[in-house]
């Protein structure tokens, strides 16, 4: 399993306090998801050799505008292993729906944003995976959590509904806001999620990194086909 974090400068911890955070409560690895203005410098060799954990190159791309995201996502598609649209409002979450470079609608449910049936047939179609964030449930309190769990129920019946592709996240910006699996799961099971959508959430991470880097290999030609060495017929 897998978790998606901010690493300094776009969050508080470096990517390295990150992964020995992560290592240390049982993930397999961490996406580190930055702003594309803010990435953080590391040498992924040498954090992956200390930790023993995978360490994923992330970019979220936080645009206001429609025209904005559409002019940063061919040049971050390459720049990235795991690409994700930072959403919030309705006609950013759909654009983002419809963009096969898009791995992850992030935050689609933050602020004025929304999903409706049109927008999660759009990430099935299309392989966008729409983020659960647990973050508010976590860390927020008031009105706040509770426009949170409003938002995660529509957007889980949704899913479940169209069986949309997903992930879930506590989207740490500090390593003391990592969750270990086992209290994210406990976290879901009390808002109504059962464990197998909240450890599929969190595994889809890794199967998101796995695809990405199969296909930016050399040997990759389209999903099934690869160039190789094949034995000639006797």
């Amino acid at each position: 399993m897998y978790e998606a974090v901010h690493a300094h400068p776009d969050g508080d911890s470096t990517v390295a306090r990150f992964a020995a955070t992560a290592a240390s409560v049982g993930y397999d690895g961490v996406v580190v998801r930055s702003d594309a203005d803010a990435r953080p410098e590391y040498d992924r060799s040498e954090v992956v050799e200390e930790y023993g954990i995978d360490v994923v190159s992330g970019v979220e791309l936080d645009a206001q505008t429609r025209s904005q995201t559409s002019g940063a996502l061919a040049n971050l598609r390459d720049a990235a292993t795991v690409l994700l649209v930072r959403g919030g409002t309705p006609d950013l979450n759909r654009f983002a729906a419809e963009s096969p470079r898009v791995d992850v609608l992030a935050g689609p449910m933050r602020g004025d944003g929304d999903v409706n049936h049109v927008v999660v047939k759009a990430a099935d179609r299309n392989s966008v995976h729409l983020e659960f964030d647990f973050s508010r449930v976590l860390r927020a309190s008031g009105g706040e959590r509770v426009q949170a769990l409003r938002g995660l129920r529509k957007l889980r019946e949704l899913v479940e509904h169209y069986d949309a592709p997903y992930v879930v996240t506590a989207d740490p910006t500090s390593h003391l806001h990592v969750r270990a699996p086992r209290e994210l799961l406990a976290v879901g099971d009390e808002i109504g999620f059962d464990r197998d959508q909240v450890e599929g959430g969190l595994e889809a991470w890794g199967d998101l990194a796995a695809r990405n880097r199969e296909r930016s290999s050399e040997e990759f030609i389209a999903p099934g086909v690869e160039r190789g060495r094949y034995e000639e017929d006797p």
